[in-house]
């Protein structure tokens, strides 16, 4: 799949999930995404509001995460954190996979998890976290086809804070299992361009990292998601 360089920006989730993250560089984050033409800033559910003031006027979306990182919290708390975050101007979701109940084989229960989040977002894009590090090639098939039937718009690689991240084998395979109208972000570790255009060269049309900036402009950056 070939990949024009100059829509990278497009593809990019500028990123800021760190807990030490400060309102100052949440609002650097937003004004980097605004001069960079970025697709959204991805930010915990805590300065959702301050990035959403701070877009107001731009086409840049704010995207929230759910669950985040471990994905373990009950379902129930997810909805209510997805609702939560949608009236504060979330405008996509990403939500971490209930991994250990995937693992268990509980698929009626990690279904039923996301449908929620998906029905709460109202017709957002929700993006599930699978953290591929953790899985199996079964268990990332699984995970796909359970998202897809919930009615998410993406799969995503990693949360950042696993123990590995975005991998192009990984790509391939995500994409391989959801066909090619359904998103794929990959995240996790992608610092440089050449790793941004590899993941989009695989199948990913959305990169998450927190080195945006760093990408657009062919340098490297050291960068924890």
């Amino acid at each position: 799949m070939s990949f024009n360089v100059s829509d990278l920006h497009r593809l990019i989730d500028h990123t800021l999930l760190k807990a030490d993250a400060t309102a100052a560089a949440i609002e650097q984050l937003c004004a980097e995404a605004i001069r960079h033409r970025f697709h959204s800033v991805c930010v915990n559910g805590t300065r959702v509001a301050l990035a959403a003031d701070r877009l107001a006027d731009s086409d840049v979306v704010v995207a929230a995460v759910v669950g985040f990182p471990l994905g373990a919290t009950d379902g129930d708390a997810k909805r209510y954190e997805t609702e939560a975050l949608v009236d504060l101007g979330a405008g996509e979701i990403d939500v971490v996979l209930n991994i250990g109940r995937l693992k268990d084989g509980d698929d009626r229960i990690v279904f039923r998890e996301l449908r929620d989040v998906v029905e709460a977002a109202e017709g957002l894009a929700v993006k599930v976290i699978l953290e591929t590090a953790l899985l199996t090639d079964d268990e990332k098939r699984r995970a796909c086809s359970l998202a897809v039937e919930a009615g998410a718009r993406f799969v995503k690689t990693s949360t950042g804070f696993g123990p590995a991240g975005a991998t192009v084998a990984d790509v391939l395979l995500l994409r391989e299992c959801v066909g090619p109208k359904f998103g794929v972000k990959a995240s996790g570790g992608i610092r440089d361009r050449a790793t941004a255009l590899a993941m989009a060269q695989a199948g990913a049309n959305r990169i998450g990292t927190s080195a945006g900036v760093a990408i657009v402009l062919g340098e490297s950056a050291a960068a924890a998601y």
